[in-house]
């Protein structure tokens, strides 16, 4: 997928503040707006992941993961593989980007495409 077609659909998960699995899976549901049956493992995600709804390509947009990746190296290591293998899955559906720095205001909300979206 081309990246200019995934961020017309960009979704921001900023995980700034999270210190669990809960808290993981909890952004994660409301960000992408996951069914009501999403059961917040790891294979209820790549579920979800790979069942998005069509507005068409996917951005999800990653911020803050890094403290929860130090402090939880197997749990993020089970994310990114989560991640991988929907994208894996969808590649013409989804995109996945982390980014490296910032603040979460300060991605896609700057430019005329308006704020970062949810898929709710």
């Amino acid at each position: 997928m081309k990246l200019d077609e995934a961020l017309r659909h960009p979704v921001l998960l900023d995980l700034h503040g999270v210190g669990d699995k809960a808290a993981f899976m909890d952004r994660c549901a409301t960000a992408l707006a996951l069914p009501d049956w999403f059961g917040r493992n790891w294979d209820a995600l790549a579920d979800c992941l790979t069942d998005l709804p069509e507005p068409g390509p996917v951005a999800l947009v990653v911020t803050g993961w890094q403290v929860y990746a130090e402090a939880h190296p197997l749990e993020w290591r089970l994310a990114q593989d989560v991640f991988a293998t929907a994208v894996d899955e969808r590649p013409t559906h989804l995109t996945i980007l982390l980014a490296l720095g910032g603040s979460p205001g300060d991605f896609l909300g700057g430019s005329d495409r308006g704020g970062p979206a949810s898929l709710g």
